[in-house]
């Protein structure tokens, strides 16, 4: 057997399965912790599948697939979804660097309420000529949230982003991309604004960028980014562009949506390792 898919969903699992026999394939789920494991049994099948799963991943609530479960007599209404406190929900979605990069943001932006968002910017803004060698500043603008309302929209992004790709392609995966994506959309940033910037912004475009297209190019990494999310963050990028709104980190966004483009293109030409059993 080869696993082709997980899910976090067992509703959407068990409609997947009933569809895919429609097709002629038997699936088996294993349930493991928070997800349900759906693998194939006739390997020789899988690219066929994996077919399957691309379609499935870019459209999991399309009609064809709850009416696969309708038809084959396994529609399961009786089944209910867990219901669990918020915080106990994004802590069961979110790995620990996921987790950690929000406590950190959240810790620095307090930090920046109680002692204001200059002294903070003296530890912490992108290094001048001066400073080149304090290593830390080349990332840590990435920390710095200047309004409540850019924080929670960034760790919005960043849970729904980061949780994906450190749970399917593991933490060491995200902070790769979160490392290189604080450098560069910093750097791409300092050449508009200077030191004066802060944000986690760069590094969201970076990883919607990262997690779009190895979906599209690698489905079975089971990393997803609706399209119509994509176009929206494009759309107000170019907006930022048009209008000149300082307040907008629009260099950040550009050099961290290329870089997730190119990281994502260069991971997705390796040679799979498809896992057995």
């Amino acid at each position: 057997m080869v696993r082709i898919l997980n899910l976090n969903n067992p509703r959407l699992a068990q409609a997947f399965v009933d569809y895919m026999a429609t097709q002629g394939f038997t699936l088996t789920m294993k349930h493991e912790s928070q997800e349900v494991q759906l693998w194939l049994e006739d390997e020789s099948r899988l690219e066929e599948a994996e077919k399957q799963v691309a379609l499935f991943v870019r459209d999991p609530l399309h009609p064809r697939y709850q009416e696969a479960s309708w038809k084959t007599g396994k529609a399961q209404p009786n089944l209910r979804m867990s219901h669990t406190p918020f915080l106990k929900t994004l802590r069961s979605r979110a790995g620990p660097l996921t987790i950690g990069m929000i406590v950190l943001s959240l810790a620095v932006f307090i930090l920046q309420q109680m002692v204001g968002d200059e002294l903070v910017m003296n530890w912490l803004a992108w290094p001048d000529s001066s400073r080149v060698f304090q290593l830390w500043r080349w990332f840590t603008p990435a920390l710095m949230n200047f309004s409540f309302i850019a924080l929670l929209i960034n760790l919005a992004w960043w849970w729904y982003l980061a949780s994906q790709i450190e749970m399917h392609l593991g933490s060491g995966k995200l902070f790769t991309v979160t490392l290189i994506s604080a450098l560069i959309s910093g750097w791409g940033q300092s050449m508009v604004n200077g030191s004066w910037f802060g944000g986690l912004s760069g590094v969201v475009y970076a990883l919607m960028g990262y997690a779009w297209l190895t979906g599209q190019l690698k489905p079975e990494s089971r990393l997803y980014v609706p399209g119509g999310l994509l176009v929206i963050s494009l759309i107000f990028m170019f907006i930022g562009y048009a209008t000149g709104g300082a307040a907008v980190s629009n260099a950040a966004h550009a050099f961290g949506l290329g870089l997730g483009l190119v990281m994502a293109f260069v991971d997705t030409r390796t040679p799979r390792n498809k896992k057995s059993k």
